[in-house]
Order: structure tokens, then C-alpha cells, then sequence
């Protein structure tokens, strides 16, 4: 059975990733990109649909143990597990080397104190747990081969098979260091190189050390946004500098709901965030990549910009369901793919254009096609921006006027008023600031309830919705104006929890059914951080450092968010790790310590 989903860490080679659980369980690891088939997909089924756990050895049919302390080495990627046994300690090593030729997984057991006996139990599973490899012997080597797949296991441990799974069994003392190395290749080429996992460790550690090197934040928040840009880092795939919204599928926003989505692509809106934050971090190469990223997938064809695409550019997502997989803790369907990038979303337009401006701003080195691109999408929203979409959220009901969409359309004029202003790009200027001036009285004038004195999701609703806390932080109306104050004032009251986390809006009452999905969710953790900024913004900057704290207090022991927070359970639900999380953890962190709001 899978862990909780803060029971997991993450280790990824910036072209794919694995969940590694506190039991020494590996139970996701697509191979060998983030949207590829898994090999282990136990985590949304049983031990049956692969996995793969180092750990020390307990009787049969007995429960695994959890690690009694885990931890990243400093500033890296590389995962330290330790286990405190009647017999001695051991630790186990976790991690995956920036790619150089074939994608690793590399485990090295080393024992710290006394014998203790360990375990490695492989059970590879292709194709998201359904297809059963082909396992054999090639020399020392051990092979796993199934169609176009081909997965190599490397150590000098001994190794045997039994109930179509790869056992080993050995004991360790102190200073003992044994190593198992998962390589996966395409099974028509050569067998990948012998590995050197000890070199690899090395490397890895390098690696991540001297990228931390280049982060600009030194403030009292520090841990929590270098391990949150790590994690960033770590969704980004290294060959395109496309980044994914998380590199799970169908972890669920309420467990045994259907609430289940495939994250393992590139939101146009999502990345556009996580280069704002780079940006402001001093990451100004993962910016350049990702603009390159957008220049080569929105290509020739800005009129039919999508909201999503895959990790290099693709357009095809169809969804579709596994259905031998029951899902994570029976909450199904398991999804992959995702048919929401064919929706019509139009705050991606201001997202698009807030992170181009930015990286216009910051002095990023100028890409005329940038500039033009930015023109061609406002002429698009020029003739499109009072069109209902599906909004921020994908909603899978009827199209509506949504508030925020209105909102992300004027920022996109706006910030391309302000590069022709600059200098740097040429357009109708004056047509276009009628423009803004007409879309933002419209939002004004359809979007505000003025006798409740807040804005409101879409057009002529009554309820709320969590995105309208970008109002301010967009530059739209000015913190102090009464109705920013206002809407964050009935956001506090109808959309917080008892623990004063925010949901994203109502999914029931006189609206139920505006998203055209059953059940509920958590609290949503992107937009309790937007409160937070949003409460320093208006000068409740204490109310806001304690808010944020509490955010923090919901990490993992290892600095993780996903999606969203289970007030009734406790517990963090939704994909994980999530980046749509750590992108305004980082935001509001270098807010707060601008304002000097943090405790001691």
C-alpha cells in the first residue's frame, strides 16, 4: 500500500523524477521522461504494479519499517535515509545524476553501526503497471526488456528472482557501501555503460551545490525558498526548459474522489510564475530557456496559443483512463494526459505577457520574436477578451465570464503598452490604452458586487473565487482601494478554513456544479499564500508572517507541497510536489522579508 503523500521525497535528474517513500520504497518512476510510462506506478495501485524498496529486512508478511530519519544532503537532490534497528543502523542513499547518456536511479546502502540485514525487492512493472518484463540475466548484469523498453540493474550484491520479482539479500557493517544502479535504455541499442556510482554521488552533490551558489535570496526564509527552487529546478526538463506542473499523475485533490489530474505537462500559466520567480531569485538562464521554450511550442501560430503543451512542445494530450489501476488509495479514475488543453483559458495571455515583461525588465537579453509574439497575442485578446473561457481553474462546466480572466487580459494589454512605451517594440498604442481603459471599467462595472463591496468570479455571480486575490498583486487596483480590501475581507470569511487556508471557490451552494465535478477538494496552497501577500500588501503584515508560518508548517520533513491541504484529514492532497505550491511559497517570502514582517 502506497504512503501518505507527504511520506514521499523527491529525487530527479531534471528529465524525469521518483517518489521515493519513507519505507524505502520507490513507487513512481517514469522512465525515461517526466510524461513517460511509468515502470513503477505502485503508488496509484499495489505493490503488483511496481516498485522498488531498499530497506532493512523484516519477517515475512510483515509490515516495512519507516526510516527514523531522512534528510536532503545540504542543498541538493541527493536523499539520506537512516533506519535504527535491534541490530544496528544503517543508511540508504537516494538519488539520480543530472543525465549524461542513460537515465539512473542509484541506491547505495551503507551501514553505519552493528549487522544489519537488508532487502532489495524490484518488481518492475512497464507500461503504468500492466506489462510484465521479460527479466533475465546478461552476463553480471540483470535486464528487464518489454517492447521498446529495456531496464538494467547493476550491483555486486547477489541477486534472484521469485514470484516475477528480483530479490537480494546482504548484510551490512560499518563502513560497508553496496550500490545498486537502474539504467533504462531503448531495448534495440547496446546495454548502457557500466555506472560508477560512487563518482555519480559525487557529481550530483557538486551539481546541486554550486547551482544553489547562484540563488540572490539570503533572507530569514531562506531554507524554505532555496528547497522550494531546488524543487523547481528539479520539474524542469533540462533538454527544452519546459517545466511540469508536478511530475505525478492523478494523486487526488480529495481521497476516494475523482478529483485526479495529469500534471506531467507544461501549463503555460505555471511556467510563466516559476520564471517570475526565477527571475527574482537570479536564475536568469532557466529564464531564457523557458522563453525559448514558449517561442518554439506557440511557434508561427499565437491564435491558437494553448494552455498547455508537453515538456517539448507537443500539442496532442488526449486523455484517457488506466483502468486496471485502481488509484492512489482507491480514488479513481487514474488519468493520463489531459483534455483540458483544449480549453480556452484567457488569463494565460497575461500570464504569457507578465513573464515576458518581466524578463524584459530584468534585463533579460532581448528576443525580437519575444516582442512580436507579445503583439500577435494582443491582438488576439483584442478581438477575444469578452468571450466566456473555462478560466484559471479548467473548470469542465459551461463557459463563463470569470472575473480574473478579464483581469490577466487587461495585464496583458498593459504590460504590452508598457514595452511600446519603452521602446522596444512598435504597435497602436493609443487604440491599445483604450483598450485597457475599456476592459478594466468592464471588470469594474460586471465583476463587482457593490453591495457586498467584493468582486465576484464571473460576471453577475454572487460567489467567490480565490484568483481575485491577484487583483492588487497585478497591478489592476491599488492595495488600499476599499474594493480590493473588501474582496480580501469576504475571501477571509467565506472561503477560509477554521485554519484560515484558502479554497479556491465554492464547490457547493447555489453555484454547485460550476466546475461540472462531483465531490470537493482541499484547501488550495497557491491561494492561501496569495492571502498572505495580499494581507502585507494592505499593511496586516503580522497577520500575514503568521499565516505564511503556518504554511510552512505544512511542508513534509523534507520541504514538500502539493496541491492542496486536507483540513478534515490533515493531510496534503493533489499532485506532488507540486510547483503552482512552491512558486508563491517563494513569492511571499521575498514580499514579507521586503516588509521586514518576519519574526525573530
Amino acid at each position: 500500500m502506497a504512503g501518505r503523500i507527504e511520506d514521499y521525497a523527491l529525487i530527479g535528474d531534471m528529465q524525469t523524477a521518483a517518489l521515493v517513500c519513507r519505507d524505502g520504497s520507490v513507487d513512481w518512476l517514469c522512465l525515461p521522461r517526466f510524461d513517460s510510462h511509468a515502470i513503477f506506478a505502485g503508488l496509484l495501485g499495489t505493490e503488483e504494479h511496481g516498485f522498488w524498496r531498499v530497506a532493512p529486512a523484516v519477517p515475512e508478511g510483515a509490515e516495512p519499517a519507516h526510516a527514523d530519519r531522512r534528510r536532503y544532503r545540504g542543498d541538493s537532490l541527493v536523499l539520506e535515509s537512516e533506519w535504527d534497528t535491534p541490530r544496528g543502523s544503517v543508511r540508504v542513499t537516494d538519488f539520480m545524476p543530472p543525465r549524461d547518456g542513460a537515465p539512473q536511479l542509484i541506491r547505495i546502502v551503507e551501514g553505519i553501526s552493528g549487522r544489519v540485514p537488508m532487502r532489495s525487492s524490484l518488481r518492475m512493472r512497464f507500461s503504468y503497471g500492466r506489462v510484465v518484463p521479460w527479466v533475465h540475466k546478461v552476463g553480471d548484469r540483470t535486464v528487464a526488456v518489454a517492447g521498446p523498453d529495456s531496464v538494467w540493474l547493476d550491483t555486486d550484491a547477489e541477486t534472484h528472482g521469485e514470484r516475477l520479482t528480483t530479490y537480494s539479500e546482504f548484510t551490512v557493517t560499518p563502513g560497508d557501501r553496496i550500490a545498486f544502479t537502474l539504467s533504462w535504455q531503448p531495448s534495440h541499442k547496446e546495454p548502457p555503460p557500466l555506472p560508477e556510482p560512487e563518482a555519480a554521488l559525487e557529481a550530483t552533490t557538486d551539481f546541486w551545490r554550486e547551482w544553489v551558489d547562484h540563488c540572490t535570496y539570503h533572507g530569514p526564509y531562506r531554507e524554505a525558498v532555496v528547497r522550494s527552487l531546488i524543487t523547481l529546478k528539479a520539474l524542469t526538463y533540462a533538454p527544452t526548459g519546459g517545466i511540469v506542473a508536478a511530475p505525478t499523475t492523478s494523486l487526488p485533490e480529495e481521497i476516494g474522489g475523482v478529483r485526479n489530474w495529469d500534471y506531467r505537462y507544461t501549463w503555460l500559466r505555471d511556467a510563466a510564475i516559476t520564471l517570475s520567480s526565477m527571475l527574482r531569485t537570479g536564475y536568469r538562464d532557466e529564464a531564457r530557456a523557458w522563453r525559448d521554450w514558449l517561442l518554439r511550442a506557440v511557434a508561427g501560430d499565437p491564435e491558437n496559443l494553448q494552455i498547455m503543451y508537453g515538456i517539448a512542445g507537443e500539442r496532442e494530450l488526449g486523455e484517457a483512463e488506466l483502468d486496471w489501476l485502481p488509484g492512489y488509495e482507491n480514488s479513481g479514475p487514474v488519468r493520463v494526459g489531459n483534455g483540458a488543453a483544449n480549453q480556452l483559458q484567457l488569463d494565460v495571455y497575461g500570464e504569457v505577457t507578465e513573464a515576458l515583461h518581466l524578463a524584459h525588465m530584468t534585463g533579460l537579453s532581448r528576443n525580437d520574436y519575444a516582442a512580436l509574439l507579445q503583439l500577435k497575442l494582443i491582438e488576439y485578446l483584442e478581438k477575444n477578451w469578452n468571450q466566456p473561457d473555462e478560466g484559471i481553474w479548467e473548470v469542465r462546466g459551461p463557459r463563463r465570464h470569470f472575473t480574473h480572466s478579464k483581469v490577466m487580459a487587461w495585464v496583458a494589454v498593459d504590460r504590452t503598452i508598457k514595452l511600446i512605451e519603452s521602446g522596444d517594440a512598435d504597435g497602436p498604442l493609443e487604440r491599445w490604452r483604450e483598450l485597457r481603459d475599456e476592459i478594466h471599467r468592464d471588470v469594474c462595472e460586471k465583476g463587482y458586487d457593490k453591495e457586498r463591496n467584493t468582486f465576484t468570479q464571473s460576471y453577475g455571480s454572487k460567489e467567490l473565487d480565490a484568483s481575485l486575490l491577484l487583483i492588487p498583486q497585478m497591478g489592476f487596483l491599488p492595495p488600499d482601494d476599499k474594493r480590493v480590501i473588501g474582496t480580501i475581507e469576504a475571501i477571509q470569511r467565506e472561503l477560509s478554513t477554521e485554519d484560515g487556508f484558502v479554497l479556491r471557490y465554492p464547490t457547493a451552494g447555489e453555484e454547485a456544479g460550476v466546475d461540472g465535478l462531483e465531490g470537493d477538494e482541499g484547501a488550495f496552497l497557491a491561494c492561501s499564500f496569495w492571502l498572505a501577500d495580499d494581507l502585507a500588501m494592505i499593511g496586516r503584515v503580522d497577520e500575514a508572517r503568521v499565516l505564511f508560518e503556518k504554511l510552512l508548517s505544512l511542508r513534509n520533513d523534507l520541504g514538500l507541497l502539493a496541491e492542496e491541504w486536507d483540513p478534515r484529514l490533515q493531510r496534503q492532497v493533489g499532485n506532488f510536489p507540486q510547483a503552482f505550491s512552491h512558486v508563491p511559497l517563494i513569492d511571499t517570502a521575498l514580499r514579507l522579508t521586503a516588509s521586514g514582517a518576519y519574526g525573530g
